[in-house]
């Protein structure tokens, strides 16, 4: 027997239920699958609960500064059996939230199960068919494991399975030194471990600007760790005291690192393997994600694809835009697409990294005449109010139109201020405005205009 439905909705992430909520709002009924949990990766072991460890990692790390501000702590340790019980208590209370606010949804029903295409818009669920007018996938991504030698034959740790972690690791080898690797590299410093971070590119968060990698690098290195790049050719093995050795090549030359615990970082691949796409007729690129056009999309008729697994978009706040973006168009008569937002992120490092828009890199190859500007935290009243003088802002405009084309901020609340930027972005203004604002003092937006007065073409 096959029961039929409005829609599909396949994953529980952050697009599924809020698409959900739409679509039985507006009297369409919706079943909604789930395989392993409520919330996707955003609420079990992506942002909430990595977010509340950086918090903890961050309070450990100015008790041990507190004699710099005149107060006198003592000696610092860290319960991690507690900072695991305070994260997961973060967690439950949101999905929590979130699992009685989809129970309580009139005209949705909740399926806990693997979803499969077993035809057009058809799936089927532990034998159970399910058959949708339309279908929304919303499966989202995991942790890339390399086939490096021996690797399988050690254990190790993913963004994942870290969650799980309430020891304070002797030596964590963190491989990957990109945004969810420098996260981890950092918050376990503070912890107390000691931490090696090995990164394929010649620099960490290699998509970023120069300026950018060689200041997280020299951040990073400040507190102690140890930081390897340009690493080629990984073998994996367990000593003889049955702790895990990487050994790689550095400018040709062998070296190797040993350590109690082995994270993997080296990037995500979409949930997209064992869906039975082909039977939908979906098509998906060569790393596996599923391709989409400028409304989501799929090739398909009648299935869209949202969030992490169609590659054009790997966030939290994209995903989220995506629901807006199909439910616009479903429901509302809107012609809304992807390319439609401004792209902006943060690294949410001590200090992060706020994004938006092009980098210096993607800036040059436009073409286009560019203005940069770089200002200095050393000289942010508030950054020496706080004693945290590390980084810096930098903004490009184009000479030719006045509009900002992209902006980096390494600093202290870089992932707040960046908004100011990206709302004037959006807006299409011209960079004009900041310099007319008038900021509060003392802030760090207030360096702003500031920053905006120092242009001058990019050579």
């Amino acid at each position: 027997m096959t029961r039929r439905f409005d829609a599909l909705i396949i994953g529980a992430g952050q697009a599924g239920p809020a698409l959900a909520a739409r679509l039985t709002r507006a009297g369409k009924t919706v079943a909604l699958f789930e395989r392993r949990g409520l919330g996707g990766a955003c609420v079990n072991d992506g942002c909430i609960p990595t977010k509340t460890l950086v918090a903890s990692a961050r309070v450990a790390h100015l008790a041990r500064r507190a004699a710099d501000f005149g107060v006198v702590a003592g000696p610092v340790s860290v319960d991690m059996a507690a900072v695991k019980a305070r994260k997961d208590a973060v967690v439950a209370h949101s999905i929590g939230n979130l699992t009685g606010w989809l129970e309580g949804m009139a005209g949705l029903t909740l399926v806990f199960g693997d979803a499969r295409f077993n035809g057009p818009r058809t799936v089927n669920v532990d034998g159970e068919i399910f058959e949708g007018e339309k279908v929304f996938i919303n499966v989202g991504g995991r942790s890339f494991t390399p086939d490096w030698p021996g690797l399988s034959d050690v254990p190790y740790l993913t963004n994942s399975t870290m969650m799980q972690v309430d020891f304070l690791p002797e030596h964590l080898i963190v491989a990957g030194g990109s945004y969810i690797g420098l996260e981890f590299a950092q918050m376990y410093r503070r912890f107390g471990s000691k931490v090696t971070v090995l990164e394929y590119a010649d620099r960490v968060v290699s998509r970023e600007d120069v300026e950018v990698s060689q200041t997280l690098t020299t951040l990073l290195e400040a507190e102690g760790l140890v930081v390897r790049t340009g690493v080629r050719d990984i073998a994996v093995s367990s000593n003889r005291d049955g702790q895990v050795r990487l050994d790689f090549r550095i400018d040709g030359k062998s070296t190797h690192v040993e350590g109690s615990h082995l994270l993997l970082a080296v990037g995500r691949r979409p949930n997209t393997d064992g869906l039975g796409l082909e039977s939908a007729g979906v098509a998906t690129d060569a790393r596996g994600f599923i391709t989409v056009d400028d409304h989501l999309r799929t090739s398909a008729e009648g299935i869209w694809a949202l969030g992490d697994v169609h590659g054009r978009g790997a966030f939290t706040h994209t995903s989220w835009n995506d629901y807006e973006i199909v439910a616009a168009n479903l429901l509302d008569g809107q012609d809304r697409r992807i390319t439609d937002r401004v792209p902006a992120y943060a690294l949410f490092t001590d200090p992060p990294l706020g994004r938006v828009g092009m980098s210096e890199a993607e800036a040059r190859a436009s073409g286009r005449p560019v203005l940069v500007a770089t200002y200095p935290m050393s000289r942010v009243g508030r950054a020496k109010e706080r004693g945290e003088t590390g980084g810096f802002m930098k903004i490009l405009v184009d000479a030719g139109t006045d509009r900002i084309l992209g902006a980096s901020l390494l600093c202290i609340e870089g992932d707040e201020i960046v908004h100011s930027l990206l709302n004037l972005m959006a807006a299409d203004a011209p960079v004009e405005v900041l310099r007319q604002i008038t900021p509060i003092h003392p802030t760090v937006s207030e360096l702003i205009p500031t920053l905006v007065s120092h242009l001058r073409p990019l050579e």
